[in-house]
């Protein structure tokens, strides 16, 4: 077995803005205190204990050499188990992403294995302890970055509680017009196109009132008329998404054109200019 020394970096960062809990009588943040009620007093955290409760309010206590003696294979390592087809690990397995980086003495073998991973388009299936548990993980290439997903175990999904598709009478027209709007709003994934409207529209808000300026109020945007034929719903969506791409559209083709008529041009040119030196020649 190769032993590749290496470090994680969190790949993901939540942007959400976050708030305090304030009294609302004097302004000030709220303390969370832990707080014993048999004792009747603040607890510091060097004196608190990790209990498993086994019978409702009866506890087994362990403490950090317990947790020091469990036989883990992944400790201080990621132990690769196997290499899988990447379409064959759901989405709904992936929990938290992060970056590994090689220690300076193993930049060798983890481009080697960064490189053989690569070159079979497979995810190494891995397990490795992180904060006192082991978690089961997926070592995959992108961007040229070799990345470290953790995955949720099989046990931890609730697929059987979630209700499956209800069957239903669809017609051909009504599958049509679904597959056209499919089709129409089909493009290559770009993230840098979607933003957080949410969080931009609170981010003015509490700009505002940091100014002491006062605040835009928008209306909500009225909603459409329901439609509660599925047929006419998916018409209607389709004709709104082609009328906002035909102007795309329209411009997009008038861009050719022009660049059509200026690379004809400079052709032009270029022959009228390379004629008019060969009649200086003879």
């Amino acid at each position: 077995m190769v032993n590749i020394p290496i470090k994680l970096y969190s790949a993901t960062s939540s942007k959400s803005i976050s708030f305090h809990q304030l009294h609302d009588k004097c302004q000030t943040r709220i303390k969370e205190m832990r707080w014993c009620p048999s004792c009747e007093r603040k607890v510091e955290w060097e004196e608190i204990s990790k209990g498993y409760e086994y019978s409702k309010g009866q506890y087994v206590i362990l403490d950090e050499h317990d947790f020091e003696q469990l036989p883990l294979a992944s400790k201080n390592l990621i132990d690769v188990q196997a290499f899988v087809d990447a379409e064959q690990v759901d989405p709904i397995y992936f929990e938290k992403t992060y970056y590994l980086e090689p220690d300076t003495s193993a930049k060798k073998p983890f481009a080697l294995f960064s490189e053989a991973l690569k070159g079979k388009e497979k995810l190494a299936i891995a397990r490795i302890t992180m904060r006192s548990r082991e978690r089961l993980c997926a070592l995959r290439i992108s961007e040229e970055r070799l990345l470290l997903t953790t995955l949720l175990w099989q046990d931890e999904l609730r697929l059987e509680e979630a209700p499956e598709i209800p069957e239903s009478k669809i017609s051909k027209q009504e599958l049509s017009m679904a597959n056209s709007l499919i089709d129409l709003l089909s493009k290559d994934f770009a993230p840098e196109e979607y933003e957080d409207h949410y969080r931009e529209a609170l981010q003015k808000i509490i700009d505002a009132k940091i100014e002491g300026e006062p605040i835009e109020e928008t209306k909500p945007e009225k909603g459409e008329k329901r439609v509660v034929n599925l047929f006419e719903a998916l018409k209607a969506s389709v004709d709104k998404i082609d009328k906002k791409s035909k102007p795309a559209k329209r411009a997009s083709a008038a861009r050719a054109r022009t660049k059509s008529k200026t690379v004809t041009k400079r052709k032009a040119t270029s022959a009228a200019s390379h004629k008019t030196k060969r009649r200086g020649a003879a």
